[in-house]
């Protein structure tokens, strides 16, 4: 059986087992072990365990876990409630004000977490019910808050990132600069498009009623805001500062940002034993996950490679005759499409011995090219049918909303995540300034 055959074989078991339900760490090491088995033979056993040892001896895959429970901590913390209510009485009297003050909370808590599933459940708790009492569309209420809580996955500190790359064997700390621009240019890119939505049609998005604006003080809604939200830029400065200028490696500015994040945890009086013992929990079963996923798609990954999969792909997309650029957007519809129906982790192991050696046949810069793929698998969070933010805002049960308002309301965000990966590409600098002027 040729080369070409067995990979398509391979592919096509992986997404039967995927959807069938089971977990996808299990499908990716046991379709890697029947491929394994029968197409190399036993010796396969050894190659796995080489590269789990080398899974489990990264020292830079502990800055998931701190990473994690740093989110853990902040998400307990109740910094995103307090930010969110200061800035309702500040952007309230403008149309469309709640709706900036979400997307505004959500790049904070995004630079805080990186973790999707908290910031979605926290904003659509904190801020669904609130829009929806004001008058809000329900389209734009739920497109808004999967929009930005999904901003985590990309905005630094993001596992997905230190994943990438450790995985490219390049620098994480580059890699996590690199996303700040894009993942502030998506959040930018949201409100712009609330506030016109808004101010052309203010039944979707009113102003909050000036006689409850009145129960608060110019100057108290300033404060407040200052309360809360200079704590969390110092955490992000701390983070992503100390990789900047050198003074520490991602895992190390981890380690910092967690014990930081503990800190507020304590300060803002939210701390008990029972909260401190759900954080580290909550942390290992994540990371527990992570990990797992880690381990199937190595063994995935080497027998796909030893086969020669991978580079009968690379062949093949190689050999189409579209030129550069029609490769790229090749591979970017492809990610697009995997990303309606599986999970980043899986995506990026997948592609990544593919893509990776076509993108520097090609002559991209692979801190660009990574970064550009970031952008594009943070759009599948939020793409029909299996995008995770859908199904986390559905689950919430909201008064009155039905799944079809969250999908048409992720629509025109889902246009704008687009537009933010042509201009990323269009402008490489968007995405290259900061990891040129990063600090040795």
């Amino acid at each position: 059986m040729s080369v070409e055959v067995l990979s398509i074989a391979m592919f096509l078991l992986l997404v039967i087992f995927f959807f069938m339900g089971h977990p996808l760490a299990f499908v990716l090491g046991g379709v890697a072990t029947i491929f394994g088995f029968f197409v190399i033979g036993p010796q396969i056993f050894n190659m796995f365990m080489v590269r789990t040892y080398g899974t489990m001896d990264n020292f830079v895959l502990v800055a998931i876990t701190l990473f994690i429970l740093m989110g853990n901590f902040l998400t307990v913390s109740g910094v995103a409630d307090g930010l969110f209510e200061s800035l309702r009485y500040l952007l309230g009297p403008v149309r469309g004000g709640l709706g900036l003050a979400v997307i505004a909370v959500c790049i904070v808590f995004a630079a805080c977490t990186g973790i999707i599933g908290a910031s979605v459940v926290t904003m659509g708790l904190l801020a669904g019910p609130m829009l929806l009492r004001y008058g809000y569309q329900k389209e734009i209420t739920m497109g808004m808050i999967a929009a930005g809580g999904s901003l985590g996955i990309l905005i630094p500190p993001s596992i997905m990132l230190v994943i990438m790359g450790d995985q490219a064997s390049l620098s994480v700390g580059k890699l996590l600069l690199a996303a700040v621009a894009p993942g502030v240019l998506l959040g930018v890119l949201y409100m712009v498009y609330i506030a016109i939505r808004c101010f052309v049609d203010p039944k979707i998005g009113p102003p909050v009623p000036p006689e409850e604006l009145a129960k608060v003080p110019v100057s108290k809604r300033i404060t407040g805001s200052l309360i809360y939200a200079l704590p969390p830029m110092i955490l992000i400065f701390l983070v992503l500062g100390s990789i900047f200028f050198g003074v520490a490696t991602p895992t190390e500015a981890s380690g910092v940002g967690a014990f930081a994040a503990f800190v507020m945890l304590v300060a803002y009086g939210k701390f008990t034993w029972k909260t401190f013992a759900n954080c580290i929990y909550s942390t290992a079963k994540a990371t527990t996950m992570v990990v797992m996923i880690l381990v199937g798609a190595t063994c995935f990954t080497g027998v796909f490679l030893t086969m020669g999969g991978g580079q009968a792909l690379i062949d093949g997309i190689m050999g189409m005759g579209l030129g550069k650029w029609g490769i790229y957007t090749l591979m970017m519809i492809i990610l697009i499409i995997l990303g309606m129906f599986i999970d980043w982790v899986g995506i990026v192991m997948i592609v990544f011995p593919v893509f990776l050696p076509i993108a520097k046949t090609l002559g991209f810069d692979p801190i660009w090219f990574i970064t550009i793929m970031a952008v594009n698998l943070q759009m599948s969070f939020l793409s029909p049918p299996f995008g995770y933010a859908l199904f986390y805002l559905a689950g919430m049960k909201m008064e009155g909303v039905q799944l079809s308002h969250i999908y048409r309301g992720v629509v025109p965000f889902l246009a704008l995540q687009v537009i933010g990966m042509l201009l990323c590409t269009l402008y490489p600098q968007i995405i290259l300034y900061l990891p040129s002027a990063m600090m040795k």
